[in-house]
């Protein structure tokens, strides 16, 4: 069985992923430049992608073994999805505004209450 702690730091690194990128999106539209692609873009996108894909395999396994309150597998890959797009998308200022919050809200949303249930299962309750 997977480290369910070790999922515990995934979810809350993906937070600090999403909120990362909120920053970014704001920071650029306010500058209005592009950020350099090879430099900024990329390295961070990779980095986001690569935990999210890593939360998607480790997540759904375990929720083959244990029930989720209101959280379902489908949800999971979206969420990683969006995270994903989010991470590229935050760099470039001709994103459109409320299409971008909408997901960090929609992405925010199931990661918190991923954690908040993750939280719930690791202290018996």
């Amino acid at each position: 069985m997977q480290n369910k702690r070790e999922i515990q730091e995934l979810t809350q690194q993906l937070i600090g992923f999403c909120q990362a990128a909120d920053k970014i999106y704001d920071s650029v539209r306010e500058e209005g430049a592009e950020k350099d692609f090879y430099g900024e873009v990329k390295p961070f996108a990779d980095k986001v992608h690569q935990a999210a894909k890593e939360w998607v395999i480790q997540m759904k396994e375990w929720m083959k073994s244990e029930a989720f309150t209101h959280l379902y597998p489908q949800q999971i890959e979206q969420t990683a999805d969006n995270l994903s797009d989010i991470a590229v998308q935050a760099f470039f200022p001709k994103t459109s505004y409320k299409r971008f919050k909408s997901h960090v809200q929609s992405v925010s949303f199931i990661l918190n209450n991923t954690l908040s249930e993750i939280n719930t299962k690791l202290s018996g309750s």
